[in-house]
């Protein structure tokens, strides 16, 4: 198992868990490029790109864990420590304080990916960490947070990502619009995810190298932007619903891709 910290437990009042408590705060993240990894999936990435500064973990957890921690040097916390740092409703008793891994928007595009998603102003957490999972798992080469969007490293996003968050590159642009001509620069065809779209979704041609832009979740994507895409792309409703939420649109437009890019 990883080497725990010997003596008796950190608490919730010790200095080394109050400035990791910190990390909750988005500006305290930004300023000193750390971030919180909550859970045994979170803290298994983060130990696979070698990005950990620290592990806290309960003595229980750090036995559950023992296979996942072999190596690693553990700071051992007690329950009411670990809930402070976890935000999880049942905290898996494991957290790590993390380097940011974000890469920059033009490492991302100049690596020719050929399925990319472009995230523009996205509030929820939940919601784009459930994008980054879903374009690991359907084999796209990078994510872009975009414009307003919620921070990468909002405890709620890295979770809700599963680990993967450290699976594929991240990157951050200040400007949506910026974002779309650099994919549109290096090849790729821009595909707006657009409820009014005139193409269908199973109609087009996603063979190519893709990257698809999705909107906020309450407004969908603003008019100039959605016309810098190339397309814009509709998923048919063949029932009564008005439409499908963010994570679910994604994961079919994501899908449709991969299958057609390996077909």
């Amino acid at each position: 198992m990883g080497t725990p910290s010997a003596g008796t437990p950190l608490t919730v009042g010790s200095t080394r868990v109050k400035e990791a408590r910190k990390l909750s705060r988005r500006s305290v993240r930004t300023e000193r490029r750390l971030f919180l990894a909550d859970g045994p999936k979170a803290v298994e990435g983060a130990l696979s790109v070698d990005c950990v500064v620290e592990v806290f973990a309960t003595s229980h957890a750090a036995h559950q864990y023992a296979d996942l921690l072999d190596g690693t040097d553990v700071t051992l916390v007690d329950d009411r420590a670990i809930a402070a740092l976890s935000d999880a409703v049942t905290p898996a008793g494991v957290v790590a304080v993390c380097h940011h891994i974000d890469a920059p928007l033009e490492h991302v595009v100049r690596a020719s990916p050929r399925l990319l998603v472009i995230c523009a102003d996205v509030r929820d957490p939940g919601n784009a960490g459930t994008v980054i999972r879903t374009a690991d798992a359907a084999g796209a080469d990078g994510v872009v947070l975009a414009g307003q969007s919620v921070d990468a490293y909002n405890p709620k996003t890295v979770r809700a990502s599963v680990g993967s968050l450290f699976h594929l590159p991240v990157a951050r642009a200040t400007d949506a619009a910026e974002a779309v001509r650099a994919a549109q620069a290096r090849g790729l065809r821009v595909l707006a995810a657009d409820g009014a779209g005139d193409l269908d979704l199973f109609d087009a041609d996603l063979s190519g190298p893709t990257a698809w832009l999705f909107g906020n979740e309450a407004w969908g994507l603003p008019e100039e932007l959605a016309a810098l895409a190339d397309e814009r792309v509709a998923i048919p409703i063949h029932g009564r619903a008005e439409s499908l939420n963010l994570s679910t649109a994604a994961a079919v437009c994501l899908y449709a891709s991969a299958r057609a890019q390996r077909a």
